[in-house]
């Protein structure tokens, strides 16, 4: 499957500044936000979809997987992140792993023994990390002690643009050295960072307006400051006020800022699908501006829609209906305001996650739901059909498991599932305990 990059608009107009209500900031403590805390929930790791450059971590003799299927010799992950060609990995102590495709640096580690980018190995960082972002090309990392790391490089329509006016990173390098960061999240080709003290701060491709702080005629580097506006992380203009969460889509960003029971969520980047809660416009918004999200927990999104998990773990969609990414069914229009998804009303969702065409969702009791695009395996449904509605797994990597996390990238999904503890004992005593179970197990291996 071939990755194709959205041409850069046409339209030159500037979008208007953020506009909000009267917030003087968030509501945070003297010193700032904390970094937060690394994923304490230990489990193995699981992968599906297309592996043409090692992306699934499982060798370089397996195409794809249409189901999950058992990364070896991965016990102790707590997090994931599926970039375009490319995987991560967070252990319980705080090192990354990575595997998959290398052309630009975004394993940040060396590859120059044939074969190595096949098989999960560590990124050297100064330090623990506590959360990981990935990108098409790139990677980033927030450490224990508040650095902000990233290594690889963006892309635009004119092809690899580099991770800073360098060029591209084939090792971790520092965001920003002084700054506090609590925070980092990942588009296709840009980073959003937020500070200690509510500042958000962006890198990366400008072409869709997924900066917040670059003109439409400045998008693409050839202003009188060329890259340097680009590939510098800047300041988004948020006018005094203090964000408190960030979130990046494939070519979008969300801001949200509270002031004690007041939210608001502002945006800006691809609206073509009404995929920022904005009424669509044929051009990006280049400057953050006001949506109607509310009671907003997380967002996600994909090339065209956007997923919003709310603070009473429901899960709404908007955005561009074919495939059945959005997972309402066969819908004859887009949908122009979020939607709640049916199929997900009595279930609890904890965690979402997109990949460009398809969608996911984690429940509180461990379950994992798919649809949306079908054709690369990336579901783990065992079939290459589209799914027009949340579909369980049942593979049997993830039966009579306990899904932790997901995360869907260009054409490969990952899962960290553990032992579902409550199944376990049930089994356990329906055969008579453990012993028994066991026999029943090797009887069965013999058959």
């Amino acid at each position: 499957m071939v990755r194709v990059k959205r041409p850069l608009p046409k339209d030159d107009a500037d979008e208007p500044a953020a506009k909000a209500t009267k917030l003087h900031g968030s509501r945070r403590k003297s010193g700032g936000y904390d970094v937060p805390k690394r994923p304490t929930i230990v489990g193995t790791l699981l992968s599906c979809g297309q592996n043409e450059v090692g992306q699934l971590g499982l060798g370089e003799d397996v195409p794809e997987k249409s189901r999950p299927s058992v990364v070896p010799n991965v016990t102790n992950a707590v997090d994931i992140k599926a970039g375009g060609m490319h995987s991560l990995y967070l252990t319980d102590d705080g090192k990354i792993y990575s595997f998959g495709c290398n052309d630009e640096g975004a394993l940040g580690r060396d590859t120059s023994v044939e074969g190595s980018e096949y098989v999960p190995s560590v990124v050297d960082l100064p330090g623990p990390c506590v959360k990981i972002s990935a990108g098409d090309s790139h990677s980033g990392c927030l450490l224990e002690d508040g650095r902000a790391f990233a290594w690889g490089s963006f892309r635009d329509s004119h092809g690899n643009m580099g991770l800073t006016l360098d060029g591209n990173k084939r090792f971790p390098i520092a965001m920003l050295p002084g700054i506090k960061f609590v925070d980092i999240d990942s588009g296709a080709d840009h980073l959003v960072l937020l500070s200690s003290d509510g500042r958000v701060f962006t890198v990366g491709c400008a072409e869709q307006g997924q900066l917040g702080r670059v003109s439409a005629r400045s998008s693409s580097g050839e202003s009188r400051r060329g890259k340097t506006q680009l590939l510098v992380p800047e300041m988004v203009n948020l006018k005094r006020l203090r964000a408190d969460a960030i979130w990046a889509t494939t070519y979008c960003t969300f801001i949200r800022v509270q002031n004690g029971t007041t939210e608001n969520i502002f945006a800006f980047g691809l609206n073509n699908y009404w995929q920022l809660g904005i009424p669509k416009t044929d051009s990006p918004l280049f400057m953050p501006r006001l949506t109607n999200f509310s009671n907003v927990k997380s967002i996600v999104g994909g090339q065209h829609h956007t997923l919003v998990l709310t603070s009473d773990n429901k899960c709404l969609a908007i955005g561009r209906k074919e495939y059945g990414r959005l997972g309402i069914g066969h819908s004859e229009k887009d949908i122009e305001v979020l939607i709640e998804i049916g199929k997900l009303n009595n279930e609890k969702v904890i965690q979402l996650s997109c990949g460009e065409s398809c969608s996911f969702a984690v429940t509180e009791d461990g379950k994992v739901f798919a649809w949306g695009f079908g054709s690369n395996n990336q579901l783990g449904t065992g079939s290459d059909e589209d799914a027009m509605e949340p579909t369980l797994l049942t593979g049997q990597q993830v039966k009579d498991k306990e899904v932790i996390a997901v995360s869907s990238g260009g054409q490969h999904t990952l899962f960290i599932v553990k032992a579902n503890s409550t199944k376990v004992a049930e089994s356990s005593k329906l055969n008579g305990g453990t012993k028994v179970a066991a026999a029943d197990t090797t009887s069965k291996q013999k058959k």
